[in-house]
């Protein structure tokens, strides 16, 4: 494994950026040179994952070109490598973290400046450990959406104590037909500029608390695609009873997939209008209380582009578009390249037509479904079976490339997500234009899990 200080220069072309909301073609994200990686890898026995850094540069100079000149906040979970995230807070047009529980925060705060947790907590021991290091009380805030969460971080601290840093998360879901419908995430229950003012007043008037920062999170726009998805083959049953049906149905897949997106894209454009007066109005409110507020934080991969157009965001969230899992494929406005592999061994011949690999099951959160299942893309037409899926232990594989895999050869898939692939390994290979290939630990690889 290589040191952190060696990756601060592994991003070097700088990006563009365009203008705030600019309808322009996103530029062609780089293909994976399948060769390349393979024979930078050729010592190394699967499983294990690889982080290909042309594509990783490309996504980051992206990222930045669409926040056009406003800082992004790393998300953290997407990341899971103190290696890149150093790496990327080192590139001109990323600032800061956002980390996902306090301890994550504290344990970064030993080296990063500025890391706003991005959800309450509840760690009655990571809040003592806080309290008690007066320099991560300095670089870490707290997320807060209401005084109970203030009334139990007084309950085990007491109120006699330095400030500590605080940020209120705002609702950014779109509510219609008076509150009866909700499209985004359950997140925060400050929704309008009033509830956000009233919350910055009971923190204003609260010792013990300092108010820096507004984030509000457009789940429904940022983390929600809204281009038809790619085709992909369909799982089969093993016995191949269920081959036939593909193609008859491809067309009305194909229709349902381009409604669907249509439907999502008219919801976004409305609930992106509504958003941006409800936020300028909940920050104006919060900064009658609070005319010192450090930032205000929107957005996440998905809005980038969108949400720093408001003026009253000083700041964009965003980290899945670094690695550029499955579920980032079907984005109208942006493609980011696939940049995250993994690779597993063929380890069984079965049956003529399938190989089987080991483990598999790297399972991404969310609903569950298809789209949560890591998708195998080289060598390509491969495909899960029905009746297995993507197993704990073992993946059996049907396709046409089958038959050419021999026992040790390998697969590579992609993750759904970004930052849970590393929950799975220990370090990522990092694998240059020019082949050369060095070690990073991942979270779990420096013995971390948050």
């Amino acid at each position: 494994m290589v040191a952190l200080e060696n990756l601060v220069g592994i991003f070097t072309r700088p990006a563009v950026p365009a203008r705030a909301g600019q309808a322009e073609p996103p530029p062609q994200p780089p293909q994976p040179d399948w060769d390349r990686l393979a024979a930078a890898t050729a010592a190394l026995d699967p499983p294990f994952a690889v982080v290909d850094l042309p594509a990783l540069r490309a996504n980051a100079a992206d990222l930045v070109r669409r926040a056009a000149g406003k800082p992004i906040r790393v998300a953290s979970k997407s990341v899971r490598s103190r290696a890149v995230l150093r790496a990327v807070l080192a590139t001109d047009g990323f600032a800061g973290i956002l980390a996902y529980t306090l301890p994550e925060a504290i344990w970064l705060a030993e080296e990063f400046h500025d890391v706003v947790v991005g959800y309450p907590t509840a760690d009655r021991a990571a809040l003592r450990t806080l309290a008690d290091h007066p320099l991560a009380a300095s670089r870490v805030t707290l997320m807060i959406d209401s005084v109970e969460q203030l009334d139990l971080i007084d309950a085990v601290l007491g109120a006699a104590r330095p400030p500590l840093r605080v940020c209120i998360d705002l609702d950014a879901s779109l509510r219609l037909a008076a509150g009866r419908v909700h499209l985004g995430v359950r997140r925060s229950p400050v929704h309008t500029a009033e509830q956000a003012g009233e919350l910055a007043k009971a923190i204003a008037t609260r010792p013990g608390f300092a108010l820096v920062g507004l984030m509000g999170y457009e789940a429904q726009i940022a983390g929600m695609g809204d281009a038809p998805p790619p085709p992909l083959p369909p799982a089969e049953p093993a016995d191949g009873s269920g081959s036939g049906s593909a193609p008859r149905l491809e067309p009305a897949r194909r229709a349902a997939a381009s409604a669907r997106a249509e439907v999502v894209r008219r919801m976004q454009a409305r609930s992106m209008a509504e958003l941006a007066a409800r936020r300028a109005a909940a920050v104006a409110a919060v900064r009658e209380v609070a005319p010192g507020l450090e930032f205000v934080n929107g957005g996440g991969t998905g809005s980038v582009h969108l949400t720093t157009a408001e003026a009253a965001v000083t700041e964009i969230a965003a980290g899945s578009g670094l690695y550029g899992p499955t579920l980032f494929d079907i984005y109208q406005a942006f493609t980011p390249a696939p940049a995250a592999f993994f690779a597993l061994p063929v380890v069984r011949r079965p049956a003529p037509g399938i190989v089987t690999v080991a483990g598999g099951g790297w399972i991404a959160s969310g609903p569950a479904g298809p789209d949560r299942v890591p998708r195998p893309v080289h060598p390509a037409g491969l495909r899960m079976i029905g009746t297995e899926g993507a197993g704990e232990v073992q993946t059996p594989l049907r396709g046409p490339a089958a038959d050419t895999l021999r026992i040790g050869d390998r697969v590579w898939f992609r993750h759904a997500k970004a930052g849970e692939l590393c929950e799975h390994v220990n370090a990522l290979h990092l694998v240059d234009a020019d082949g050369s290939i060095q070690a990073v630990p991942t979270y779990r690889g420096e013995g971390r899990a948050f």
